[in-house]
């Protein structure tokens, strides 16, 4: 039984003229990237609820709200695939929380001498 198969050497070059982006392709990969960011959303508020933290609503709501957008534009940008697109829309919150957690206001004391 042969397990291993010889790869034509042609398979793995890039296509020399890429696909363009439909219409269609493109409201795919935009829903697609709204709702890896809205799943995001909603699996972030089953671990707070789980670990019974409390949950600031307005926060929640616009953290979902940019998500969807954040996730709709990065799944036409990253429109490689649905499955990028998903992604890419997946991860738009984490860059969201991220980017809240470093400028959420923070004491600062500056001595001066």
């Amino acid at each position: 039984m042969k397990i291993l198969q010889k790869i034509p050497d042609n398979s793995f070059k890039a296509s020399s003229t890429p696909k363009p982006m439909t219409p269609n392709d493109a409201l795919m990969a935009c829903v697609f990237g709204c709702m890896g960011g809205l799943i995001r959303s909603m699996i972030s508020l089953l671990n707070s609820k789980v670990k019974k933290k409390v949950i600031i609503w307005k926060y929640w709501m616009i953290s979902t709200t940019v998500s969807g957008i954040v996730g709709a534009f990065m799944g036409i940008v990253l429109g490689f695939g649905l499955a990028i697109s998903f992604l890419a829309g997946y991860a738009g919150l984490d860059i969201i929380d991220g980017i809240y957690k470093t400028f959420k206001s923070q004491k600062v004391i500056v001595k001066s001498e």
